[in-house]
């Protein structure tokens, strides 16, 4: 193929050389395959295909790194999930045969987990796996999967899911570039584990023909068809530069005169959390506790809940663990709490308005957090926080029924511009806060972050962002409480620095993004990133805001972007 350049997501960084293999899409349901006639025993056969699946996750997971095993023991508990067979049901009796009724019924669960966007919408990829790996076993033929490589290669494909990636060599597989997936994909989490470079969201990835000579920049998300012998050796001075500068990374997160930064992990199960403990991370600033909810007919019991509380305290024992309580609402339906169609869901009654409405979701919630927090010996640095605030009334609502319980700290997201310019008024009533740069951009920039053509807009180096992020600060300085970082944002070491100088004291993120952040705090004072924030809430555009905050960067900070 010509020379040309493809970009995506670096999400593992290093650099690589080597020809491309491609992973072929995996065969879908048999489209001439007769209709059901006897649903009772279809699903039978349904029930046996996900468990046969679930079963050969689970002996990957016994053979798996410690740090893989409990990402494929997710992905077996996701094939077990009853509601997923129940869907099938409800497919064969209209009349579906077994493949498309599992493909349907798995397509229903997907749009649910992508309407809920960001970290949950990237575990589509896991389902789509058992998706594929049930059919193939219900259509007797072999199980997708990355072919057999013989020498250092560019794996290439549209995405790849974890029983794909773990079995990865590293002395084989080079560099992975998938046209699908995200920053926080099991993909990008397992390369970063196995420390192949890898480059995700980068079109035109699939129309590489196999063969092609292909550099790969993991940190840069470049991706070079047929590179010259300059571009190959500025690659790989870049690789050896961000080598020497992350290996110098580990312990706590500070500044290089000593401000200390809390370096976090982003989490959304207790597997997730088990394999973050086992990671150089000071605790997790964000866990999403909707997959406890989603696509169930009921809400979850109060055991079952404590039950996953008390795996994530014991994982992290005394480090800290920020609790986002149920955000879920119109736009993340919840059959069991579904409050009626909405024409604008995202400016609807969701989150903390949801728990609102029904409060009994909360108390069960917040009682159980608190018999996990007992059950633990009280020893998790716990503290629990709202969705989707947006004034003083809300706040004290929740901080009221928190308190009641005796859970030590209570604190609220900061997604609405109304709480960021109000900061000081709900600090004063709670405990903390974390700032959410997803939600914060959309409704700043009144862009909806699922809209990829709105995408310039959303950046959180929007001048107006950053602006609504330093009224935040303002009011945690104001009051003495801390203010962290949730969104993505935290998780760009260019980035992070800004933060840092408009007031931030906590950064969470993909773990895998971690290193990079802490070299990149470890290189500058706290004095420089005051400047570099000041200058980019200062400046006209994103595009300049990062370029002036590039300007004032320590050199071998290029080496990690």
């Amino acid at each position: 193929m010509e020379h040309q350049s493809l970009f995506g997501i670096g999400v593992s960084a290093g650099f690589a050389l080597a020809p491309v293999v491609k992973v072929m899409p995996a065969p879908s349901f048999d489209s001439r395959e007769p209709r059901s006639t006897d649903p009772a025993a279809d699903g039978v056969r349904v029930r046996e295909a996900f468990a046969t699946v679930a079963e050969s996750m689970r002996q990957r997971a016994t053979t798996a790194s410690e740090s893989a095993r409990p990402i494929l023991e997710a992905t077996a508990q996701l094939a077990s999930d009853r509601a997923l067979a129940k869907a099938a049901d409800k497919k064969l009796k209209a009349g579906a045969g077994v493949t498309r009724a599992v493909h349907d019924a798995v397509e229903e669960y997907a749009i649910l987990l992508s309407n809920l966007g960001g970290y949950m919408a990237e575990r589509v990829t896991d389902l789509y796996d058992i998706r594929d790996r049930a059919i193939c076993v219900l259509r007797d033929l072999p199980m997708p999967g990355v072919p057999e490589v013989c020498e250092p290669s560019v794996l290439v494909a549209d995405d790849l899911a974890p029983a794909e990636t773990v079995g990865l060599d590293p002395s084989l597989i080079r560099a992975i570039v998938t046209e699908g997936g995200g920053p926080t994909s099991h993909t990008a989490i397992l390369a970063a584990q196995l420390g192949i470079p890898a480059v995700v969201k980068a079109p035109g990835a699939m129309s590489i023909e196999p063969g092609t000579s292909v550099a790969v920049d993991g940190g840069t998300g470049e991706v070079i068809l047929a590179p010259t012998e300059e571009e190959v050796s500025k690659l790989s001075a870049r690789a050896r530069m961000r080598e020497a500068v992350l290996a110098q990374s580990s312990g706590p997160g500070a500044t290089e005169d000593g401000y200390p930064v809390s370096l976090l992990a982003n989490i959304g199960t207790a597997a997730d959390a088990e394999s973050a403990a086992t990671q150089d991370v000071e605790g997790t600033g964000l866990f999403r506790t909707e997959f406890l909810f989603l696509d169930r007919d009921s809400a979850p019991t109060l055991e079952e809940q404590t039950e996953t509380y008390i795996r994530v305290l014991r994982a992290f024992g005394s480090r800290k663990v920020v609790v986002r309580t149920l955000d879920a609402g119109a736009d993340k339906p919840l059959s069991f709490a579904n409050l009626g169609e909405e024409e604008n869901p995202a400016l609807g009654r969701r989150g903390l308005r949801l728990s609102m409405a029904r409060e009994d979701l909360l108390i069960t919630q917040l009682d159980a957090l608190a018999a996990a927090y007992d059950a633990t010996g009280r020893l998790a640095d716990l503290r629990v926080m709202a969705p989707m605030v947006a004034t003083t009334e809300e706040t004290t609502w929740f901080v009221e029924r928190a308190r009641e319980r005796n859970l030590p700290y209570v604190g609220i997201m900061i997604e609405v511009p109304a709480a960021a310019i109000r900061a000081k008024q709900l600090l004063s009533i709670a405990d903390f806060a974390s700032l959410g740069t997803n939600d914060l951009s959309q409704y700043t920039m009144a862009a909806d972050r699922m809209q990829g053509a709105l995408s310039d807009l959303l950046t959180p180096w929007q001048p107006a962002v950053l602006q609504m992020i330093k009224f935040a600060c303002d009011g945690g300085d104001a009051t003495g409480k801390p203010i962290g970082v949730c969104g993505e944002a935290g998780g760009d070491p260019l980035l992070a620095l800004v933060l840092v100088g408009l007031g931030v004291s906590s950064l969470s993120m993909a773990q895998s993004k971690v290193p990079a952040v802490r070299a990149a705090l470890r290189l500058h004072s706290r004095a420089t990133c005051q400047q570099m924030a000041a200058y980019a809430v200062d400046a006209e555009t994103a595009a300049d805001a990062r370029a002036a905050v590039e300007q004032l960067a320590h050199p071998r900070l290029k080496g990690l972007l």
